[in-house]
């Protein structure tokens, strides 16, 4: 039987969300160091006690209509660390839109573990974060990324060229969306309901 989650923002069945805390430091760097191979190309996790300092500032919510809010995913048995999203350049007003990045740790990518802390997450952003839309922007290499996306109920809306610098390269991006409508819908008839914020 998976033990109560410590503290955390939202719980699912085997995984639980909470912001990310300087106390998370080593744990979070010894992920990023064994997850370098899975990680190259696609993304520049904060591995440096610097960056990660930064990442935490940057992504822990703060206020009532915060710009960024990060998530760190754990799983429920062991609080291993499972994976990471961010809800980035939050815009209010007109839009209530924001940008999701994700990124999965080894040894537990390809688990599952990321679809149920996905769902956990668009929980957050529809029903907490009271957003309208949310994107996601991936290559078009990137096969576990789309995946997860298609998986979850993202619709594809378009294909923007050299968008995103990483590792060096101008990158070629797929670009998916969920709407608020899409999320009341889709949590509803999906396998990842979640315990949390209403």
């Amino acid at each position: 039987m998976p033990k109560r989650a410590p503290a955390a923002t939202i719980t699912g069945v085997n995984v639980y969300l909470r912001p990310p805390r300087l106390s998370d430091a080593k744990a979070f760097r010894a992920a990023v160091r064994a997850s370098t191979a899975l990680h190259r190309g696609w993304t520049s996790a904060p591995g440096s006690p610097a960056r990660y300092a930064s990442f935490v500032h940057r992504y822990t919510a703060r206020g009532k209509h915060p710009t960024h809010a990060g998530y760190l995913v754990f799983r429920r048995d062991d609080d291993a660390l499972v994976g990471v999203y961010n809800f980035s350049e939050i815009v209010r007003g007109a839009f209530q839109s924001a940008f999701l990045g994700y990124f999965a740790f080894a040894p537990l990518a390809g688990t599952g573990l990321m679809s149920e802390g996905l769902a956990a997450a668009l929980d957050i952003a529809f029903r907490k974060l009271k957003l309208h839309r949310v994107e996601v922007n991936i290559q078009p290499t990137n096969a576990r990324s789309l995946a997860l996306a298609i998986r979850l109920g993202f619709t594809r809306e378009g294909y923007s060229r050299r968008y995103v610098k990483i590792s060096g390269r101008w990158r070629d991006h797929v670009r998916f969306a969920m709407l608020a409508d899409d999320w009341r819908t889709l949590r509803h008839n999906h396998r990842f309901v979640c315990k949390g914020p209403e």
